[in-house]
């Protein structure tokens, strides 16, 4: 968490404390409270952010697979593909590997698709595939004339039906203005835009799903939300998720 932070990625939601967390190649490794140092057991070609030495891509994202569950570990992952910070050249070794947390990290990395821009893209992409929806992310719009309309978050596969998430940032004046010009856009157009929020996609789970089942015609089947109810609760999108990231942070000696 300590490197993804140096490296400007996007976290995701995670307990109210979180450790310093840092590694070094001596025995005799510092033991204080809010730090949690490791000893690295492999060579390391450190990169100074911030004026700090700073593990590369790859080991950062395999250290975070040991902790983070999968909705977790997803959107860092997406976000160190966005920051291009990992490929799958500098991924390759990584993932060829038997280190804890690669069978976790080799999951998040096949699911990812590098394009997802922000933690809750990253999520709102999760729940589609989840449901049974191939969707595309980040696709270019483009209207009768042939104009561009915009960049849509998630593309319903075969379909005319723009999916995208509507965070906070975007009710700011300015935002929404810009929001509100690239919604009429979209009215020239064939294409059919919806927005979702956190709440949405955490409280009103039951009314997305009526509603894309609605908009593919398939019978609506609340049984297609077991596994993202799953991934959810196992997440720090939840309660109990934070609470046992936490736990096994806290709860560990210091120095280990």
């Amino acid at each position: 968490m300590t490197g993804g932070a140096l490296r400007a990625w996007q976290l995701p939601q995670l307990p109210e404390f979180v450790p310093v967390f840092a590694a070094t190649n001596d025995e005799d490794r510092p033991r204080r409270l809010g730090l949690q140092v490791s000893r690295l057991t492999h060579g390391t070609t450190a990169e100074i952010r911030f004026g700090l030495p700073v593990e590369s891509g790859p080991e950062i994202l395999l250290r975070a697979a040991r902790d983070l569950s999968f909705l977790d570990l997803l959107a860092l992952v997406d976000s160190a593909r966005h920051h291009r910070d990992v490929d799958d050249v500098t991924m390759k070794p990584i993932l060829a590997s038997s280190r804890p947390g690669v069978r976790a990290l080799r999951d998040a990395w096949a699911f990812s698709t590098g394009k997802c821009e922000s933690a809750w893209e990253s999520y709102l992409y999760a729940f589609h595939r989840s449901i049974g929806v191939d969707v595309e992310p980040q696709v270019d719009v483009f209207g009768p004339d042939g104009s561009f309309v915009g960049r849509a978050d998630l593309l319903i596969v075969g379909t005319v039906h723009v999916q995208e998430y509507d965070g906070g940032v975007h009710r700011k004046r300015e935002a929404h203005r810009r929001d509100l010009r690239r919604e009429r856009r979209f009215a020239a157009t064939s294409y059919e835009r919806r927005g979702y929020t956190s709440v949405d996609l955490l409280v009103h789970d039951v009314e997305m799903l009526r509603e894309i089942d609605d908009m593919l015609g398939r019978d609506h089947d609340p049984a297609r939300l077991t596994l993202w109810r799953e991934l959810v609760a196992a997440s720090c999108l939840s309660r109990s998720g934070r609470d046992r990231l936490s736990n096994r942070w806290l709860g560990r000696p210091l120095g280990r």
